[in-house]
């Protein structure tokens, strides 16, 4: 008695069924790929804006600190400057008047005839200042029609009888402020501005 042959294929499982499913595979493959490629290519483009950003604000503290060169610079040239020089403007860099008008943003900082620049940094900065006396007006202090912000010291004398201590009385001095303006300019179009105020 001859029993009937029994097919050995599976059931459930035809071959274009398995060829189709690996092409699944594949295709949600390719596309997790390309979306964490992208993803990776947004925190690369984030962590270097980071970078750019920090760095700028290196630049932009570093010319600030800088600026201290510029006030010292000017400090130095007050001090060496009697006060018979400094009733009238000096160029480069001394407006013996307040000059109501000056804004240091809108000022022309290339004119090497109205500002001093003082020596390298050595870190890329070009330090430029302008000093101002506190005035209205050139001439002496104490002229009558001069006004200016001063400074004086106390009153002659004092309650101490300072001659018998070996130091002379206070005399009545007036000095005038003087009003520095720094501009320090550095890599990457960094800028910035600092003022002081002296006397």
């Amino acid at each position: 008695m001859m029993t009937p042959s029994r097919s050995h294929r599976s059931v459930g499982h035809p071959c274009g069924a398995q060829r189709s499913q690996r092409g699944v595979v594949l295709f949600i493959a390719l596309i997790v790929l390309v979306a964490m490629t992208l993803a990776g290519i947004a925190m690369f483009r984030q962590i270097g804006a980071g970078v750019i950003i920090a760095g700028n604000i290196t630049f932009k503290e570093n010319a600030t600190s800088v600026a201290d060169l510029g006030i010292e610079a000017a400090r130095a040239y007050l001090v060496a400057s009697g006060s018979s020089t400094l009733q009238s403007d000096q160029a480069p860099g001394y407006v013996s008047t307040w000059a109501l008008s000056f804004n240091p943003i809108t000022y022309t900082w290339s004119d090497t005839t109205s500002t001093r620049v003082t020596s390298d940094d050595g870190t890329g900065n070009e330090v430029r200042y302008l000093i101002h006396r506190l005035c209205s007006s050139t001439g002496s202090v104490n002229s009558p029609t001069q006004t200016c912000v001063t400074v004086g010291s106390a009153a002659s004398g004092g309650s101490k009888g300072g001659g018998a201590y070996g130091v002379l009385p206070l005399t009545n001095t007036t000095a005038p402020y003087f009003r520095i303006t720094v501009r320090s300019a550095g890599p990457r179009n960094t800028v910035s501005y600092v003022q002081s105020i002296v006397y």
